[in-house]
């Protein structure tokens, strides 16, 4: 029995692409309410029409079909008009609006709820092809929330003057399932005639990653085979470095990626210091470490705070340290240093949990919706 309103989540990232915060949220939240994932639209249909499926989680995906043609201010406008139609047929009468992606704001100009949530997991203005209107549509969606959530800590100094209800919720992570990595898991068959040490990256590959390092130290070090998984997103794919130790091997499910951590000997975090990487708060730096798999990155706040500053992950910006930094990595491998190291993730992580995570957001959302109504009356 689901006792809690229903929630209707809006959201720029496709339920079945790259596995990370909204996933791992709504399918906790489906356990005690019905979550309805509003993806953005599809253009081709021969009529506008919601495309609505359950997915195996109990979450259901709603995906606007709509006609070829519309620009992006008629295809909001039809999707507000067929959401409002079926909320209204499915009698939600009491619900609550998560929101994602401050741009498709307009799609909720026929709903009513209890109360509106903010996820802010990224800084989405400062990504590559970012509408100037967004910034905007974020601020029109400050005043409109009743409660901000924010992906990482430098995104909560960033957002937490902008709206008198803001909580910072850094990624958090599934121990248990990254730490099957640790038995004995069959190599995958796409990795397991590479050589070894491995170096390993799952995630979106965009304009984020840091193509150039991976490049160099590729080049430098012919020995180290370097494994790629993930889409290619907004990128040119022909402009990645190529090479006999760099193997791309395309995109994982969830619940693929701990047997290919488990024959990793170093996970990297190669991303680039740009606009498009100053406020992230990667959801694998946690993941790579339950996976008991030394970790490198380059000097990302959200990982320097608190991964670096405990001496969970090494941190290494330029091609010369990052190098230095994987060699360091290989060297404490099977030694008491390397176990002493994954011992103080290991204690680090045991504080950390989606289930928890999602637990205090419910109830501050639940704090908000007294606040709504005391307001009310």
């Amino acid at each position: 029995m689901k006792s809690a309103p229903a929630l209707l989540v809006l959201s720029h990232l496709r339920w079945d692409f790259v596995f990370q915060r909204p996933q791992h949220l709504m399918t906790r939240a489906a356990r005690s309410r019905r979550v309805y994932y509003i993806e953005e639209p599809v253009y081709g249909a021969p009529s506008d029409q919601l495309a609505v499926r359950r997915d195996a989680s109990g979450v259901t995906v709603i995906t606007p079909q709509l006609q070829q043609g519309r620009s992006a201010d008629e295809g909001r406008a039809s999707t507000a008009r067929l959401l409002a139609s079926w909320v209204q047929a499915e009698h939600l009468h009491v619900y609550d609006l998560w929101v994602y992606t401050p741009m498709e704001l307009p799609v909720t100009a026929g709903l009513t709820p209890r109360v509106t949530i903010y996820d802010c997991m990224d800084e989405l203005a400062n990504f590559k092809g970012a509408p100037p209107e967004l910034r905007a549509r974020e601020a029109a969606l400050f005043r409109r929330a009743d409660v901000v959530f924010t992906g990482g800590y430098r995104l909560y100094e960033a957002k937490r003057d902008q709206h008198p209800n803001v909580h910072c919720f850094p990624s958090s992570v599934d121990t248990a399932h990254f730490a099957q990595a640790r038995q004995a898991l069959p190599d995958p068959a796409d990795q397991e005639p590479l050589p070894r040490p491995r170096l390993g990256f799952y995630g979106v590959i965009d304009e984020r990653f840091d193509i150039a390092l991976l490049g160099e130290l590729a080049r430098r070090r012919p020995a180290w085979h370097f494994v790629l998984l993930g889409p290619v997103v907004k990128i040119d794919p022909a402009s990645l470095p190529r090479g006999e130790n760099l193997h791309y091997l395309g995109m994982k499910r969830y619940t693929e990626l701990p047997a290919y951590l488990a024959h990793w000997d170093v996970a990297l975090l190669p991303f680039a210091r740009n606009a498009a990487t100053e406020f992230i708060s990667p959801t694998k730096t946690p993941e790579y470490l339950a996976a008991g798999v030394p970790v490198v990155s380059t000097g990302i706040r959200d990982v320097v705070r608190p991964y670096g500053e405990r001496n969970l992950v090494r941190i290494a910006d330029g091609v010369d340290a990052f190098e230095a930094a994987c060699a360091a990595a290989l060297d404490e491998r099977d030694t008491p240093a390397g176990e002493a190291r994954r011992q103080r993730a290991d204690a680090f992580l045991a504080t950390l949990s989606w289930d928890h995570t999602w637990a205090e957001m419910s109830a501050l959302i639940e704090q908000a919706a007294t606040s709504v109504s005391a307001a009310a009356d």
